[in-house]
């Protein structure tokens, strides 16, 4: 089987997540140009690229990963700087901690696993990763799925104040070195705990070993890089997709699913930001907050199956 085909089938039941996070997927540490990427690989068949957000880390994709597994080769990486991934300098511009660099990290580590065409999906952070990878490798990519993102170049051409409020962090935590940093290490299980709680959602969605998971990977050395990640977003990052702005457009097709409780569900009109970058899309909301995969993880699994699978998915309905 052609590895960018998948069976053409309803999806099978999901698998049950408990205590034990991703049972049956292996770990591996993969080199991408000196920085070591941790990657939990799980399954069979075409492969599926997994790419999770802030301030998350692979284990946000327990509750669906295992059940995709069924009919894909899931791959799901730690971005550099997030959890178990290395955390390099990000450099004078930033530039090492730029979607561009993390998505030719994935890139590569799907090609030292033997994929050369893959589809992807990504969350938050990890869905901006995945839009700079379908525009720059449009030869690797098959299907791109983005959970709860609009585009960065319209996020940041149509700031309100009511995203602004809502996603403070995107601009305190791009300010200059060590100043976010300093504060948000003062406390950092507060830190994580407030960051996580959304409003109207909770922190019920979490599982326990989930949550203590993200606990164990906010550390000094993560905070850092997060922030490194957001000062790349404005600069680096914003260049970038104005300068492609209108000029390219993303050649695979592209589902978008977004939390109608969520702040972008809230602040934006996904399909019309996305619209401008995506030929070939299709997408709809979700009764969740930020956090879908975690917080109603049916709602992700069986469009992400029929999605990939290369047939259209069902949209939720109430």
């Amino acid at each position: 089987m052609p590895d960018d085909i998948a069976p053409q089938s309803a999806p099978p039941a999901m698998i049950p997540w408990g205590k034990e996070l991703l049972p049956g997927f292996r770990r591996e540490r993969i080199d991408v140009g000196g920085v070591g990427i941790n990657v939990a690989i799980g399954g069979s068949g075409p492969p599926l690229l997994l790419l999770h957000g802030n301030p998350l880390t692979l284990v946000s994709w327990h509750k669906v990963a295992p059940s995709l597994a069924q009919g894909f080769t899931v791959v799901a990486p730690d971005l550099r700087g997030y959890g178990d991934s290395d955390k390099p300098d990000g450099g004078p511009d930033h530039s090492g901690y730029s979607f561009r660099t993390m998505a030719n990290d994935n890139v590569a580590v799907m090609e030292k696993l033997g994929f050369g065409r893959f589809g992807v999906a990504g969350h938050d952070r990890g869905a901006r990763v995945g839009f700079r990878m379908a525009l720059d490798h449009p030869e690797k990519v098959t299907r791109l799925a983005a959970l709860d993102i609009v585009p960065t170049h319209h996020v940041l051409s149509n700031v309100t104040l009511g995203w602004g409020l809502e996603a403070y962090h995107w601009f305190f935590m791009a300010q200059k070195a060590p100043f976010p940093e300093k504060l948000l290490c003062a406390d950092l299980a507060y830190y994580i705990s407030y960051k996580l709680n959304k409003k109207g959602v909770g922190l019920e969605i979490f599982s326990a070993e989930a949550m203590a998971e993200y606990v164990r990977c906010t550390t000094p050395e993560q905070i850092h890089a997060v922030c490194e990640d957001y000062r790349a977003t404005v600069s680096v990052d914003f260049a970038m997709d104005t300068a492609d702005f209108g000029k390219r457009t993303i050649a695979a097709p592209v589902l978008v699913l977004w939390g109608s409780n969520s702040h972008c569900g809230r602040h934006f009109k996904p399909l019309e930001a996305w619209a401008p970058w995506a030929p070939d899309l299709r997408g709809w909301p979700v009764p969740t907050g930020h956090y879908p995969a975690e917080h109603r993880p049916e709602l992700v699994y069986d469009p992400f199956w029929r999605f990939f699978s290369g047939s259209e998915p069902v949209p939720y309905k109430e």
